[in-house]
């Protein structure tokens, strides 16, 4: 039984051992990522145009008198667009883009496609 257990423990040991070896090896020829500058900057202007997007789209949503799941907003580089298929009042276009533009963030707003009465 003590000749098992000895065989056993130096079998886990050199497994472990060579284990160890092989993946330093790896770790080693791996290259470090770097980053370019450009990148970072399109992530986050990419973000901020999500987060406004989602925030205009939630605001409008949520705004009593506006058809806010008909209206479609898209933004980009903090211009947001506001389009729909079914037609709304010169009120609730009004209302859509003073909502748009407290946003934080927003640069401009446009209006041009939501179809009014």
């Amino acid at each position: 039984m003590k000749k098992f257990a000895i065989a056993a423990a130096t079998a886990t040991a050199l497994t472990l051992t060579m284990a160890n070896a092989a993946f330093a090896a790896t770790q080693a020829s791996q290259a470090p990522m770097v980053l370019a500058a450009g990148e970072v900057t399109e992530a986050k202007e990419a973000t901020s145009d999500t987060w406004i997007t989602t925030k205009v789209k939630a605001d409008l949503v949520t705004e009593k008198g506006i058809p806010g799941t008909d209206i479609k907003v898209e933004t980009n580089k903090g211009v947001v667009s506001l389009s729909s298929t079914t037609a709304v009042t010169d009120s609730q276009k009004d209302v859509a883009v003073a909502i748009a533009k407290k946003i934080k963030g927003v640069k401009a707003v446009s209006a041009d496609g939501l179809k009014a009465e």
